[in-house]
């Protein structure tokens, strides 16, 4: 058996991942069930979503005799180091592309890439934006080899397939599921897993969003022919825009931490929750909805000393 099917047993013996209550006053008060999909347990090092996406593509890349895995990132993405981390395990050579320059010493984020082997490179933000161009790619292969890409954040045809597995996972019955976008391939997988009469609600993180939509229904083209009319995108909670957070959010992280007792990782996964709660409060989700909240990573920025 091979180091990536390996990996893959292994993690699938933490799935089914937990669906937790959360017992809320503000939520009981408004005849809200809220329930979180505890995806952040999958793997400490290649957790939630981020393996969901990376499950067929590094068995894809396994197949076709791919040494290396390429993909894209910013300083601090989670998928970068989720794919440098997945690699290691599997015995890929990995390369990551950061949006910007090359700066000393390295962020918590890139050190932890680099320890799990992966080798860092560069583009100026302005061709960062061509990524994905014939040009571009082709410059990366001279320097590095041939190579099998992973898109920036993970979101291609099979990790919508990936994403698509979660709801059937899930045993109670709900009304709406909800997941926070960045690419919008989570929110494209579990919309195209769901049963006639559920609904997907994603909560963009990055302000101006609104491509998503094409983007959402593009991955489910691509993965499965067709796109659902069962999913929207919510563009309120983005908290000033990727990687920005505000006072308010922050203290609904630490309040919610007091209550609850999980400290929520504040890129992602707090502005969905924050969404959730506003709108449950003003009446946008009526009494009586039992909602899913897939909590799909920890936070996993070291604490300040």
């Amino acid at each position: 058996m091979s180091a990536t099917w390996d990996l893959s047993a292994r993690i699938a013996e933490q799935l089914p991942t937990p669906v937790q209550e959360l017992d809320d006053q503000r939520l009981r008060e408004r005849g809200v069930r809220l329930l979180l999909k505890r995806d952040d347990l999958i793997d400490a090092e290649v957790p939630g979503n981020k393996w969901r996406k990376l499950k067929y593509n590094l068995l894809t890349a396994e197949e076709q005799g791919h040494p290396t895995l390429l993909t894209f990132g910013g300083a601090y993405s989670n998928h970068v180091r989720a794919v440098a981390a997945a690699g290691q395990a599997c015995g890929f050579r990995t390369i990551g592309v950061i949006r910007g320059e090359h700066t000393e010493p390295l962020n918590w984020s890139l050190t932890h890439a680099t320890s799990q082997g992966m080798q860092l490179t560069y583009l100026d933000r302005e061709t960062y934006r061509h990524k994905h161009e014939a040009g571009v790619l082709d410059e990366l292969r001279d320097r590095f080899g041939d190579f099998y890409l992973l898109p920036e954040g993970g979101s291609n045809a099979l990790a919508v397939r990936g994403c698509a597995e979660l709801p059937a996972e899930i045993t109670t019955a709900f009304d709406v599921i909800c997941c926070a976008c960045g690419t919008g391939g989570t929110l494209a997988g579990i919309a195209s897993g769901l049963k006639p009469g559920q609904r997907a609600l994603g909560f963009a993180v990055l302000k101006g969003g609104h491509f998503l939509d094409d983007d959402v229904a593009a991955l489910q083209q691509q993965a499965f022919g067709a796109a659902t009319d069962n999913w929207k995108i919510n563009q309120e909670f983005h908290f000033g825009g990727f990687v920005k957070r505000t006072t308010k959010l922050d203290h609904f992280i630490a309040d919610f931490q007091r209550r609850h007792g999980l400290h929520l990782d504040w890129i992602y996964v707090a502005k969905m929750l924050y969404g959730i709660f506003a709108l449950a409060e003003r009446g946008d989700i009526p009494s009586g909805t039992i909602v899913i909240a897939v909590v799909t990573g920890p936070n996993e920025e070291p604490a300040t000393p």
